[in-house]
């Protein structure tokens, strides 16, 4: 597995990374077993670098990492650069809500270490931002985890260049995650841009589009029993018969270039810039065996020409998130 440079620490890991939000029943049910399966093929095919978050399954994804580095035997950091996340969490009436505190940070990165049975994880994300509280003192709070030495390096997701500029006054951010992929480009507006100056990673997530640019895009029916998508625009009947038809050209030039759909997805994105992460996710074996054949396809210019003459900006039905999806990003553009 090629490997790219992780963050301000320039940490090695795997040019792709698995999203473990796949290891809770996020896209659907999954168990222990199917979760280890998926992760003993990371290590496999030297996929070194797993995503995670505090509120993945309530825990559920940190757990089943945690019990399948018990099995190894090894010393996790050894194994896995973990990037967990904290931010998110809720009333006792189920309402959702930010909260960016050293309090909340520090109690959830320890909760988060117990689950995944490490004592420090490579880098630790703000899930969502506090609007109400100002990204310096955020900031500050990050820094604070990493002197106690429970995370080597911070990040946010989904925040705007500007905030990441403000940010990297106070203390170097090592990365910054949002979607990225062929149907969502909008980092291309300064986000790409912004982290390469600083020398911040972009982790790319749903780098395939949630299904829709490899060779089995979710049916309607199933996307319905979803709750993510069942309201995401992209996936409402007439904009997922839309997006299926758009991108029935892109899997037709994947095929005459000897490849599959998200393996060409994932080779644009690397394409994209050195400091790009995909983190796809996946509760399939198979379908991670066609992932991580992106990492080996090389473009060329003309290559890359070809795939966006074929999926151009603004090609995709539907906006990224609902209404509900959009609290919490930052919109820059």
């Amino acid at each position: 597995m090629k490997q790219r440079s992780f963050g301000q620490l320039a940490t090695p890991i795997s040019a792709i990374g698995y999203g473990a939000m796949s290891l809770s029943d996020f896209y659907g049910p999954t168990d222990d077993d199917k979760s280890h399966a998926v992760l003993a093929r990371c290590l496999d095919l030297g996929i070194n670098h797993i995503d995670t978050s505090n509120v993945y399954g309530a825990g559920m994804s940190e757990t089943r990492i945690g019990s399948f580095l018990a099995k190894q035997g090894r010393q996790a950091n050894d194994l896995f650069a973990i990037a967990t996340k904290a931010g998110i969490t809720s009333k006792p009436d189920g309402t959702r809500y930010f909260d960016n505190t050293l309090a909340h940070l520090s109690r959830e990165l320890d909760k988060s270490l117990q689950r995944l049975g490490v004592d420090q994880v490579e880098l630790l994300y703000v899930h969502r931002r506090d609007e109400a509280v100002p990204i310096e003192e955020v900031t500050e709070a990050l820094a604070t985890l990493v002197k106690s030495g429970k995370t080597r390096q911070i990040g946010f997701s989904e925040i705007a260049p500007t905030s990441l500029a403000v940010a990297q006054e106070t203390h170097p951010i090592g990365a910054v995650q949002s979607e990225y992929s062929l149907s969502t480009r909008s980092p291309e507006m300064g986000l790409i841009q912004k982290t390469a100056e600083l020398g911040a990673s972009f982790v790319a997530f749903s780098p395939v589009g949630r299904t829709l640019l490899t060779d089995n895009v979710l049916d309607y029916d199933t996307c319905q029993s979803l709750a993510f998508l069942k309201v995401n625009p992209r996936f409402q009947k007439q904009n997922l018969q839309r997006n299926c038809q758009v991108t029935e050209p892109f899997r037709s030039l994947a095929a005459e270039m000897g490849t599959q759909a998200a393996s060409l997805a994932i080779a644009w994105l690397l394409a994209k810039g050195d400091h790009i992460i995909p983190i796809p996710g996946t509760r399939s074996v198979d379908h991670l065996d066609e992932l991580a054949a992106g990492v080996d396809l090389t473009l060329s210019e003309t290559d890359i020409a070809r795939i966006e003459q074929v999926l151009p900006i603004g090609w995709c039905h539907g906006d990224r998130y609902s209404a509900g999806q959009w609290q919490g990003p930052e919109r820059y553009c």
